[in-house]
C-alpha cells in the first residue's frame, strides 16, 4: 500500500527495532509525554499481543501507530504522524492497518482515547467508524484534561471494511510531506 509523499511512495510496514529511534523522534515532537524508547522495544521486539506498524517515504519512518490486543478487543494504543506530514493521509494509511490486522485477528471491537481538544484526530477516528462512548476525567496528566473514549464495535460486519477502505484509500490522500 503507498501514498505519495514529497514525491515518494509512502508503505506501512512492520516496526522493527532500527526504528526506534526515527519513532521516538517523532514522538518528542507531537506527544507531551512521549514514550519511553525503552518502552517503545518491549512493545516491539517479542511482545505478544503487540502490532506496530510504521509508516515509510523515501526512506525516512514519517509516522506509527501500535495495537494491543487484550482478549477479543484492540486498543489502539498509539498514533503518531511527523508534523510535516500530517494532513497528508498518513494517520489514515497507519489507522487502516491496524483496522485490517484487528479484523484479520478475528476481534471484535477497537477501542482507543483521544485528548478531547484533539480534533484533527477524532475527525480521523471518526471516518473510521470510532464513536464516543464516554470520558476520562482528568486523564492526561500533563494538563488534567479529559479523554474521550471511542468504540469501534462492527467490526466483523462488512460494513466496517467498506468503511475502513474508503478513509484509508488511495484517493483521500492529498498533498505530501515536507523535508522530513
Amino acid at each position: 500500500m503507498s501514498i505519495v509523499a514529497a514525491g515518494s511512495p509512502a508503505l506501512v510496514r512492520p516496526m522493527v527495532g532500527d526504528d526506534l529511534d526515527a519513532v521516538s523522534s517523532i514522538d518528542e515532537m507531537v506527544f507531551v509525554k512521549p514514550w519511553s524508547t525503552d518502552y517503545l522495544r518491549d512493545q516491539v521486539i517479542g511482545a505478544e499481543g503487540r502490532f506496530h506498524v510504521v509508516a515509510e517515504a523515501g526512506g525516512d519512518v514519517v509516522g506509527h501507530a501500535g495495537l494491543i490486543v487484550v482478549a477479543d478487543e484492540g486498543h489502539v494504543a498509539t498514533v503518531a504522524v511527523h508534523p510535516s506530514c500530517q494532513g497528508s493521509g498518513v494517520g489514515s494509511l497507519l489507522l487502516g492497518e491496524l483496522c485490517r490486522r484487528a479484523v484479520g485477528l478475528g476481534l471484535v471491537a477497537l477501542t482507543l482515547e483521544v485528548r478531547v481538544s484533539n480534533l484533527a484526530a477524532r475527525g480521523l477516528y471518526g471516518r473510521f467508524g470510532f464513536a464516543p462512548s464516554g470520558v476520562r476525567p482528568a486523564y492526561y496528566s500533563d494538563n488534567s484534561e479529559d479523554a474521550l473514549v471511542m468504540w469501534a464495535h462492527d467490526i466483523a460486519d462488512p460494513s466496517f471494511m467498506e468503511r475502513v477502505d474508503a478513509a484509508s484509500g488511495l484517493a483521500r490522500v492529498a498533498g505530501g510531506c515536507d523535508d522530513v
